[in-house]
């Protein structure tokens, strides 16, 4: 009977443990963090150097690409028809964040563009058996809160 109790206990136990949702790790091991930097990089790189087979290939086949226009949630088969034809874009990472859930890492960024100021990266990257790969990357302007108001006015004005 105690056998018993004590099996049920352990099984409910264990059960309960997995059904609860993924917890970050305070710390990402450094092989994964070199891991998921040398992706981000080789990322801005590619899109820098215009070299679109490589950018893609760090992508997720289902990869969501979110733009600057709330027009643009695309997916890779739209994201590579956009930029393609370009001659590519130069962001400079400014800052990185990095936090790991089991097999997933979100990060965000601080970017400088020439064109747009300063932006910001967020996305995640999933383990695969090919090894990292991004399956969401969110581009935004990032907007000084004073002029929030001014820029939300001139969006709603279109």
């Amino acid at each position: 009977m105690q056998n018993a109790l004590l099996t049920f206990l352990l099984t409910s136990s264990l059960w309960v443990m997995s059904s609860l949702p993924a917890q970050a790790s305070d710390t990402i091991s450094i092989e994964s963090k070199q891991q998921a930097d040398t992706l981000l990089d080789q990322l801005h790189q590619d899109a820098t150097d215009a070299n679109w087979d490589s950018y893609f290939s760090l992508y997720d086949p289902k990869a969501v690409f979110l733009g600057t226009d709330a027009s643009e949630r695309w997916d890779m088969k739209q994201f590579s028809g956009y930029a393609r034809p370009t001659d590519g874009w130069h962001y400079e990472v400014k800052s990185r964040q990095l936090l790991q859930f089991d097999n997933t890492i979100v990060f965000d960024e601080l970017l400088e563009s020439a064109s747009y100021g300063l932006c910001r990266g967020t996305g995640a990257l999933q383990l695969t058996e090919e090894g990292w790969k991004i399956v969401q990357y969110h581009l935004s302007i990032a907007v000084p809160n004073e002029d929030a108001k001014a820029v939300a006015k001139l969006i709603g004005a279109k």
